[in-house]
This record gives C-alpha cells, sequence and structure tokens, in this order.
C-alpha cells in the first residue's frame, strides 16, 4: 500500500499559453453560437415562422444537448486513440458544425419538396447538436489537465475566450453590412447576404480553432492518469457499460443537485433572451408590427442586436479575467450571486429604454453574469467531481442547462401569445426576474475543494 500511495503525484501546473491553446478552440465554438444565437430567429421568421412560434424551433437544440452531452462525456471518459480521449469529438463536432453552418442560411435554395422553414430547422438541429459534441469535452478537458488551484483560472480564461469569439461572430452581421456595404435585406423566403457571408465565415473560423487545439494540446495518457494523486482517490471507474450513466445520474454529487435549482433560472432567462430579443427590440424599441420580419427596419433591429449581443460578450471577457480575484476575496457563491444580480437589472432594463444605444449599458449587466454561468458553476461543481467520471459528470450537469431551455420552449409560446399578447418585451422581463431567483438560489449551495 505504501508503494503505491508514494507513487501517485500532482498534476502539474500549466502555463497561462498552454491554458489557452486548450480552449482556443471553444473560442470557434462560441463564434458559431453566437451567429446562431443573433440570428436564427430572424431566418427562420424569414422563412415564415410566427414570433411565438420561435420557441418551439429552437427548442430542438436543448433536447438534442440533453441526449448527446451526456453520452459523449460518458464515451470521452473511457475511450482512448492516438488524438486522445476528448480532442476526436473536438474535431467530428466541428466538421459536422461547418456544413450545418453553411447549410442554414441557404435552405430556401435548398427546398424543393421540404418548405424552407423545415430546412432551416433541421439545419438549427444540425448545428446544435455539433456544437453539442464539440462543446461538452472541453470543459471535460479543463479538468482534465489542471490541477485543482488552476481550475478557476482555467474556466475563467475559457469563458475569455468563449467572449472574443460571441463578440466577433455577434457584430459580423453589422459590419458586414455597415462598413463593407454587403446588403442586409433580401426577398421573402432568402436570408440577406450580410447573415449568409457571417455564417461561411463562422464555419471557416471554428474548424481552424478546433484545429489549434488539437495541434497545440497534448492529453494525459491513460496510464499518466492513474500516477496523479486525485485519480488515486476517485474510486471504482466502473463496467464501461452504457447503463452506467444511469448509476452516475442516481449518485450525482449534493452540490450538482444544489446547482440544478440556479441553473434553471439561469438558462430558462437566457433561452427566453436568445429566442425574444430581435422580436422585442424590432417590436418594443424599433416600432416594428409584431408580424413584420421583412422591413428594413427589422433587419436594422436584428442586426442591432447583433451588436448589443456582442457586447455582453465583450464585457463576459473582460469579466472573466476578474472572476478568480473576485471569487477569492468574496468566494464563489457571492460571486455568481452579484453576477446574476447585474444580469437581472440588464434584463429588466429593456423594458424602460426606447433609445436603441441605450441597450448597450443593459447589456453590460447581462455580461456579467454570462461570463459568470460559464465559469462558477463549474468551478464550484469540479471540486465534487471523482476525476475518473469528469467527462460523464460535466455531460450529466448538461441536464441543468438544456431542460430549463426545453421547460422554457414549451411554456414561452402560450405565455408570450396568450399572457404577453405576442408582446416578446416581457419574456425578457421574465427573465431578469429568474436570475434574481437563481442569484439567492446559489448562496445555499454546498461549495468545497
Amino acid at each position: 500500500m505504501q508503494n503505491e500511495t508514494t507513487s501517485l503525484r500532482a498534476k502539474p501546473r500549466l502555463s497561462l499559453g498552454q491554458i489557452i491553446n486548450m480552449s482556443v478552440g471553444f473560442m470557434g465554438i462560441q463564434f458559431g453560437f453566437a451567429l446562431q444565437n443573433g440570428n436564427a430567429s430572424r431566418i427562420l421568421q424569414g422563412f415564415g415562422a410566427n414570433v411565438e412560434e420561435l420557441p418551439n424551433f429552437w427548442l430542438v437544440a436543448p433536447v438534442i444537448g440533453l441526449l448527446v452531452q451526456p453520452i459523449i462525456g460518458h464515451y470521452s471518459d473511457r475511450t482512448w486513440t492516438r488524438l486522445g480521449r476528448r480532442r476526436p469529438y473536438f474535431l467530428a463536432g466541428a466538421i459536422c458544425a461547418c456544413i450545418a453552418l453553411c447549410l442554414m442560411p441557404n435552405a430556401g435554395g435548398l427546398a424543393t419538396f421540404i418548405a424552407p422553414l423545415w430546412i432551416g430547422a433541421g439545419m438549427l438541429m444540425i448545428m446544435d447538436a455539433s456544437f453539442n459534441v464539440s462543446m461538452e469535452p472541453f470543459r471535460a478537458l479543463v479538468a482534465d489537465k489542471l490541477p485543482g488551484d488552476q481550475r478557476t483560472l482555467g474556466f475563467s480564461v475559457q469563458t475569455a475566450l468563449i467572449g472574443v469569439g460571441a463578440v466577433v461572430g455577434s457584430w459580423l452581421p453589422y459590419v458586414l453590412a455597415n462598413w463593407f456595404d454587403i446588403p442586409n435585406t433580401a426577398p421573402d423566403g432568402q436570408v440577406a447576404p450580410n447573415v449568409k457571408f457571417s455564417f461561411y465565415i463562422g464555419a471557416a473560423v471554428f474548424i481552424a480553432t478546433i484545429l489549434w487545439t488539437v495541434i497545440s494540446t497534448k492529453e494525459y495518457s491513460p496510464e499518466e492518469v492513474a500516477k496523479f494523486e486525485e485519480e488515486g482517490a476517485a474510486g471504482e471507474e466502473g463496467s464501461g457499460s452504457f447503463f452506467d450513466i444511469f448509476k452516475d445520474i442516481r449518485h450525482m454529487p449534493k452540490a450538482m443537485k444544489q446547482l440544478g435549482i440556479v441553473q434553471f433560472c439561469a438558462w430558462f432567462g437566457l433561452f427566453s433572451m436568445w429566442v425574444f430579443t430581435t422580436p422585442a427590440v424590432a417590436h418594443h424599441i424599433y416600432g416594428c408590427a409584431i408580424d413584420d420580419s421583412s422591413s428594413k427596419a427589422y433587419q436594422d433591429a436584428g442586426d442591432w442586436v447583433g451588436v448589443i449581443f456582442g457586447v455582453y460578450n465583450f464585457v463576459a471577457m473582460l469579466f472573466a479575467l476578474a472572476l478568480p480575484m473576485i471569487a477569492k476575496f468574496v468566494g464563489r457563491k457571492k460571486t455568481h450571486a452579484i453576477s446574476l444580480t447585474c444580469g437581472a437589472i440588464g434584463l429588466i432594463s429593456v423594458y424602460f429604454i426606447k433609445d436603441p444605444h441605450l441597450l448597450i449599458y443593459s447589456m453590460i449587466g447581462v455580461g456579467i453574469a454570462w461570463a459568470s454561468i460559464l465559469a462558477m458553476p463549474y468551478a464550484i461543481l469540479a471540486g465534487s467531481i471523482p476525476l475518473k467520471k469528469m467527462g460523464v459528470y460535466m455531460g450529466i450537469f448538461n441536464f441543468f442547462i438544456t431542460i430549463p431551455q426545453i421547460v422554457s420552449g414549451i411554456f414561452n409560446r402560450p405565455l408570450v401569445k396568450y399572457a404577453f399578447g405576442s408582446e416578446a418585451i416581457y419574456a425578457l422581463v421574465m427573465a431578469g426576474v429568474l436570475f434574481l431567483i437563481g442569484a439567492v438560489a446559489v448562496l445555499f449551495v454546498e461549495d468545497k475543494n
């Protein structure tokens, strides 16, 4: 026993450059997500979707994530190839995502027997499934590679790079239209050229950044992992059966269950924001009719939403760098509570704004919350997960991201149509209230190293 104990060793600390390299691919994933979040609603409306129907189409994405991520996490824990165990999933997801990014804005030209709306929805489904295949192994890779005292830094650097990708992806349609004079309007049933070119550029950035991480980052071999001290205390690995996932769900750590409430509030609110900000801004601030999706004013509103989404991602990128220092002084739970409160103020303030330029200030609060949502729950959770099950539990934790989006997609349609009178602005106010509830709930979460 003594020999076995002394053979265990701690994982080596990594340089800042190494930490950046292994998260560069996540920057590309978020570039694609930003294009999807900022433009999918107006693409689908351009293909004929009504505003209250939008949650139905967006519902497909979290359902796919609910199914895909735990399976990817489970098998990435247990497979080993020449590329390692996480990197093959990065690469496969990136290839599929690039295809979907190129095809979605061209759904109108592909519609021979099926309506463009349904082809666009199908591309949205494939795109999000591919993002999920690539995304969750990145969370596990940070935990795989970094010792415990570097994990908050690792997730914060990852969040900062997510911000870079999201800023550029969000602003790209506006930049192409206003700096390069690429048209932002198109006939009914077609997608504006500035959006099309943005998706093409997004596909190229996605694959390039994934390849950067795949080439620059090496994973620890199974033999190396077995020698790390955390691994020695991790317990039995299990049979490797697919059905072990259900056993892991039953035995999820207490902190994960508690974080589920916080995540539900945050991601229900985020889903509402992504789906309804464009129609809310177009109607409430730009004065467009509720069923208007093809006018110049509506497209201007859509481009401006891309800009303000870029603002909140830019703020998140900067604030993420401060998260480790803030958490050191006030703790991770209070840091997350304060951040969610800032997001709540930002979302609720949209209701009181009439000048679209003032939305930039609203997005500062949203950006603070977004930075914390992408980092702090994972930093809290990582201390409660056995290293051998890091991938599968990061995938299971995705339940608390996808389930609230599914619930949001189901209930937002009747809420917006009947309770809110098709006024999308009230969905943003509701999102802000949920952020406040999440801020209170996080204070009761168990946080340990």
